[in-house]
This record gives structure tokens, C-alpha cells and sequence, in this order.
């Protein structure tokens, strides 16, 4: 769970830095609402990694859909088609 601080805690930046590093997620509130998160540089590369596993396994899902239904066509035809229509 994030460690909630004031907008205010941002002027000492290596007190709060030193903050991210340890808790390696810290929100950042003003007037009470938060405004932003801050995550190490672990957490940050964790959450990138599992955002690119989600957009492939959605990907490879539509395609599982695509040949199922029929929509699909096969690399040569699709080739072909192409160099035909472009006169390559």
C-alpha cells in the first residue's frame, strides 16, 4: 500500500527520495486529494512489464478469436495479395 505524503514533503527531494527508495511507493496528496504517485525505479519497470504481458495476451487473444471465426488469412495469401496489388 502507498505511503500518502503532503505536496509540502516535495521541496526536501532527497529526504524524499530516500522516501520512494524505501517504500517503493509513495502518493503524493494535496489538500487531502491525491495528485500523483511516485514508484522506484523497480516497481516502475515491474508495472511496465505487466502492462506489456496484458497488451500481449490480449493480442494473442483476438487472434485466437480471429482464427476461430474464419477471419484470419494465411501469411503466403496475404503476401501475395499485397505484391499483386502493388506490383512488387
Amino acid at each position: 500500500m502507498a505511503v500518502c505524503v503532503p505536496v509540502r514533503d516535495l521541496k526536501n527531494t532527497a529526504e524524499f527520495v530516500g522516501l520512494v527508495e524505501r517504500e517503493s511507493d509513495v502518493a503524493v496528496t494535496k489538500n487531502g486529494y491525491g495528485i500523483m504517485h511516485c514508484l522506484s525505479e523497480q516497481e516502475y519497470r515491474l508495472l511496465q512489464e505487466e502492462r506489456a504481458k496484458a497488451r500481449l495476451l490480449s493480442r494473442m487473444m483476438l487472434a485466437e478469436e480471429e482464427l476461430a471465426s474464419g477471419q484470419a488469412v494465411d501469411f503466403d495469401d496475404f503476401s501475395a495479395s499485397i505484391r499483386a496489388e502493388y506490383g512488387l
